[in-house]
């Protein structure tokens, strides 16, 4: 087939769908185009940024015929930051892409044909989420800076607000770099692997406001930490816990396996439904927790298990689900490759005495040994 497009030309173009990401999907002689920011209904003129022999990627010049459902972005870094890909689109709206894209899935995968119900929503859709990553690094000045990567690319953006993110966590990630930069700590750079501090992260228990932060460092040695720590808890009695990560590989996974308590216990604890969670820096906890919980909710309910059902919770992470399932079911085994999530898992468990759950470190698949 000829590809009918080329790189850097122009062209008008009627969006026809949304796909999985949210970008808009355009196609010219049935060779499709993907064009981020654009919505289904729009016409729009576009400019060719890649091909591909199956695809094409462009960018929006102008919007001829705007969506009724188009929106301006609360956020200003949006266009370039890699963290929300919906934020022109009318929140009702997406929730109706989101269900078509998985509906679509479905469609492709199986044979028997089922309808997708439509999407929850939030009833706030704002500040929820429970866990931030912030790179730390230097922009193109060489001075430092802290915020997100933009979109498909190691390029920091600077925070300025977010509306996903939680805004106490924020204020503390803020609160940590300007110490950072204040007292001249060594900041990692990339491109060398020289360099200290990598990221900060941080975690909040929703429903408890208990707060932990996470120093990841290209070293063991963190200079003047006790006085940090001493900061930070000074200005922010929420933080429970403050560790320092180790992760002195070149890779792009955040976190190192080594972690060491500058402060607390390591840990921070939330509450789902009536369970109360410990959370750990490695482990995995819905970031998401309060649709979380309507999920989980649903789960029991349309499973039907009864007391006479043993459950198999597979990638089970620190035990949510597990524990959801255990007071209506027999018994269930949590499976989940990160050994810490499981060591949490059991202390989770053990909150609950009477639930039968039991948790194993194995790779899903692999037989027992």
């Amino acid at each position: 087939m000829k590809v009918p497009v080329e790189k850097n030309q122009e062209y008008i173009v009627e969006i026809v769908d949304n796909g999985f990401e949210g970008e808009g999907i355009a196609k010219i002689d049935n060779f499709i185009i993907f064009i981020p920011n654009s919505i289904k209904g729009e016409k729009v003129k576009i400019i060719i940024v890649k091909v591909l022999s199956s695809h094409a990627f462009g960018k929006i010049l102008e919007i001829i015929t705007p969506s009724t459902y188009r929106i301006e972005s609360d956020c200003a870094t949006y266009k370039r930051c890699g963290g929300c890909s919906l934020r022109h689109i009318q929140y009702k709206e997406t929730l109706k892409i989101k269900q078509n894209a998985v509906q679509s899935l479905v469609d492709k995968t199986l044979k028997e044909k089922i309808k997708v119900q439509k999407v929850l929503g939030m009833e706030n859709p704002y500040h929820y989420r429970n866990k931030a990553q912030y790179p730390i690094g230097k922009n193109k000045d060489g001075q430092p800076t802290i915020g997100v990567f933009a979109n498909r690319t190691h390029e920091i953006i600077p925070i300025h607000t977010c509306y996903i993110q939680n805004q106490k966590t924020e204020k503390i990630a803020k609160f940590i770099f300007d110490y950072i930069v204040k007292n001249k700590i060594d900041i990692y750079d990339e491109k060398t692997g020289k360099g200290l501090i990598r990221h900060i992260v941080t975690k909040i228990g929703i429903k408890t406001n208990e707060i932990m932060c996470v120093l990841v460092i290209n070293g063991k040695i963190l200079p003047k930490e006790e006085n940090l720590v001493k900061e930070v808890i000074n200005h922010f009695s929420e933080v429970k816990t403050i560790v320092k990560n180790i992760n002195m590989k070149n890779t792009n996974v955040i976190l190192g396996q080594e972690n060491i308590n500058l402060y607390g216990n390591g840990y921070i604890q939330d509450k789902l439904g009536e369970y109360i969670f410990k959370i750990s820096p490695l482990s995995f906890y819905q970031v998401n927790p309060i649709q979380a919980e309507n999920l989980y909710k649903i789960g029991v309910e349309e499973a039907k298990i009864t007391k006479e059902d043993i459950v198999f919770d597979l990638y089970c992470g620190i035990g949510t689900i597990s524990l959801f399932m255990s007071q209506y079911a027999k018994k269930v085994y949590g499976i989940e490759i990160v050994k810490e999530a499981v060591e949490m898992a059991k202390e989770n468990a053990r909150l609950e005495p009477s639930k039968e759950c039991r948790f194993y470190s194995r790779r899903c698949g692999e037989g027992s040994r």
